[in-house]
């Protein structure tokens, strides 16, 4: 019975062993390659107050607003309240028990 079980395991081991001999290591030629795209100038951008699509001089001008007059801070008490929050937050995923 031990002669049978070990013959099994190792047909069943050799076969699983080539199954994956036939994958191919390289890409797709389709595919476009890592230092082509680090070198790509991206155009499209994203405006920092609302997330919608800008073009490049229109997300220059917002940074440049932005620097000039800053978004106006949020009150002590609204401050006060997200910091606890946060800490409340991480406390919760060290003791997830106290989350009832």
């Amino acid at each position: 019975m031990f002669g049978i079980l070990s013959i099994t395991t190792t047909i069943g081991v050799w076969l699983i062993s080539h199954w994956g001999s036939a994958v191919m290591a390289l890409p797709p030629p389709e595919d476009i390659p890592e230092e082509i795209l680090r070198t790509e100038i991206i155009i499209d951008a994203r405006s920092p107050i609302d997330g919608k699509p800008v073009s490049a001089a229109e997300y220059a001008e917002l940074q440049a607003q932005l620097q000039i007059a800053p978004p106006p801070e949020l009150n002590t008490k609204l401050r006060q309240t997200v910091f606890l929050l946060r800490i409340r937050k991480a406390l919760l995923q060290f003791f997830p028990f106290l989350g009832i």
